[in-house]
């Protein structure tokens, strides 16, 4: 940042599975509209899970060119045409009950198709990726690009960042992340289990790091589900009928939460902006899933995508023209 460009921008992306679509196709709208890259536009960028994918994906470099690889509309179609691969049932388990509900194997051989040997050093801007650790050391987990570049024990390959950040539980097994020299491991499940909104945990890095008088902050969601819990059918239920939406109502009260203190805090912060593209599901379960992969469920995707984008016209060109001027 310097005083040709004031704002220091910070990109940050929910986790919400196979919903991620409605983000990626936010982004689309806006390299569009400003003809730059995402990474490009953003001094720092940070994601769960499903939005740990798209910000590592719009930050790993083409080894020939050194800009992005892919654009938007290109991780996009991650979503839109291999989303069976990602979620591949997994014939082992029986509805996720005894084993996780999806084999692993589909989405690694996805995430190493995209990412390749590309490490977490050679992203095009900052970037900072939530997990957790269970095991050693119990506490969340990440992975910031800035330690990349300094510590080789913190710079690992892509693939292997993506597939951590999205280790859902129940619906993928853990992910075991070993170090440079296989001299220490980490136990690693999927960051939404504690900020499936990571912009809190990008604006303290932002403080932390920069300092920066000026901020703006964009923060996408993967859509806010609506469907009610009865209270009566709700005080029958056992631990495997509380798993599911449990995980669901944990991962909306992380994202208002988040949304909330960011409002509150930029509200006292003269001359730093925050924007929050999120859009309410509708009332249909098969919609609000994260795992519906289905060509009918990627199109209600689209349109709710559409929706938004055609709702948030103005915020979006307030935002495009703020990042377009203060992008150099």
């Amino acid at each position: 940042m310097s005083d040709k460009n004031p704002f220091y921008k910070i990109l940050s992306i929910d986790g919400g599975g196979i919903r991620g679509l409605i983000a990626g196709l936010i982004l689309v709208e806006i390299e569009k509209r400003t003809g730059k890259a995402i990474s490009e536009l953003f001094d720092l960028i940070a994601g769960t899970s499903t939005g740990g994918i798209l910000a590592l994906g719009l930050t790993v470099p083409d080894e020939k060119t050194g800009k992005a690889k892919y654009s938007a509309e290109e991780i996009s179609k991650l979503y839109q045409e291999r989303g069976n691969l990602i979620f591949q049932r997994n014939i082992k388990g029986l509805l996720g009950v005894f084993e996780e509900k999806y084999s692993s194997q589909g989405i690694e051989t996805l995430l190493e198709e995209y990412f390749g040997e590309s490490e977490l050093k050679s992203a095009l801007t900052d970037l900072l990726i939530t997990s957790y650790d269970f095991e050693q050391m119990r506490q969340p987990f990440f992975f910031k690009s800035r330690q990349a570049k300094v510590n080789p024990r913190r710079n690992f390959k892509m693939k292997l960042i993506a597939r951590a950040t999205s280790a859902a539980p129940t619906y993928f097994e853990p992910f075991k992340l070993t170090t440079t020299r296989d001299e220490y491991y980490y136990s690693l499940l999927d960051g939404g289990i504690f900020a499936n909104n990571p912009a809190m945990c990008a604006f303290a890095e932002a403080m932390k790091s920069y300092s920066p008088a000026n901020l703006l902050m964009v923060s996408l969601g993967t859509g806010a589900r609506t469907i009610e819990i009865a209270y009566e059918k709700a005080i029958h239920w056992g631990l495997l009928e509380w798993v599911r939406p449990l995980i669901y109502l944990m991962m909306n009260g992380n994202n208002e939460t988040v949304d909330y203190q960011l409002k509150e805090i930029f509200a006292a912060r003269e001359g730093s902006t925050y924007y929050r593209l999120q859009i309410d599901l509708p009332h249909d379960p098969e919609i609000q899933e994260l795992d519906n992969v289905s060509p009918k469920n990627i199109r209600n995707l689209e349109k709710l995508a559409e929706e938004l984008i055609l709702n948030e016209n103005n915020t979006l060109n307030e935002i495009c023209n703020k990042l377009v001027s203060s992008s150099g």
